[in-house]
């Protein structure tokens, strides 16, 4: 029986991943958080990595406070970068698959194509310059695959959806950015993509390519289309204006277009991703 190793699984990605694993019979899943297993502390990844010797470790575990980052970034290279090779070091040798979670926060948002995996990485903040550490230090592990994904939301846990949603039922107007471009992904089809992968592999269906790879939903938008769509979703009265990110001000800079190409995982894993309007759709309707 294969055993799965979920880290961060209190997050939205690991909650997500626990409901899809409810689907997949014949696995030994293994979920843990921080108070579980504070990936942080070397000797204590060490030591359950050698009692349970898991042959997939999906790492969803992250400091993921973009704002918070420029003032804790030893916070956020502790948490997204070394926590992550202490999981490498622990499993270096064996043939464990390691599938690690990072962003499109390591691009610098001035192209004008989608992003695919061999473009130049260049981190605007240090959220980004973490998880890019973080990249480095997965791919230290001979079995690793990186996905890095965008704009993540989900029922669980806290996202821009919820947000929204708390703050229209608050407000009569909102101001939402629409010069910065990318993709929401739902957190659930990420987890079932993950989860579909492994399963291929175990079986012998699909071949398992290390390396990097980008995922989110099809389709393109601004923060300002996803948040119309999110009142529109809803029924909630409130109007959403459009400001541009100079008006704007936060800590950190983010990028204005991070879009993702996905064709890589798409053509190596058999893949067809849902539209991004229809996954929203899903979660609004679950968090009805």
């Amino acid at each position: 029986m294969s055993v799965i190793l979920v880290t961060g699984a209190a997050g939205q990605l690991g909650n997500e991943i626990k409901v899809v694993s409810k689907k997949y019979f014949g696995y030994e899943f293994i979920f843990t958080d921080i108070e579980k297993l504070d990936i942080t502390e070397e000797k204590k990844v060490k030591e359950l990595l050698k009692k349970i010797r898991p042959d997939w470790i999906i790492n969803c575990a992250a400091y993921n406070s973009v704002d918070k980052a420029e003032s804790e970034f030893d916070k956020a290279l502790q948490i997204n970068s070394q926590a992550v090779k202490n999981i490498t070091e622990a499993i270096k040798g064996s043939e464990c698959r390691f599938i690690h979670l990072s962003t499109d926060y390591v691009f610098d948002g001035k192209s004008n194509v989608p992003y695919n995996e061999t473009f130049v990485t260049n981190p605007l903040g240090a959220y980004g310059r973490s998880k890019l550490e973080g990249e480095r230090n997965a791919l230290m592990h001979h079995g690793t695959m990186i996905i890095r994904t965008s704009w993540l939301y989900s029922s669980f846990g806290n996202n821009f959806v919820k947000t929204i949603i708390k703050n229209a039922r608050e407000k009569e107007s909102l101001k939402v950015v629409y010069d910065q471009t990318g993709t929401p992904t739902y957190a659930a089809d990420l987890a079932e993509t993950i989860l579909y992968i492994i399963a291929g592999v175990i079986r012998n269906q699909i071949a398992f390519n290390a390396g990097i790879y980008h995922y989110s939903n099809e389709g393109v938008c601004s923060w300002y289309d996803f948040a119309t769509e999110i009142i529109h979703g809803t029924g909630i009265r409130c109007k959403v204006n459009p400001v541009l990110t100079k008006e704007y001000t936060t800590a950190a800079q983010r990028p204005l277009y991070s879009v993702l190409d996905k064709s890589k995982i798409k053509e190596n894993y058999g893949l067809i991703i849902p539209h991004w309007r229809t996954s929203l759709k899903k979660c609004l309707r679950l968090l009805k």
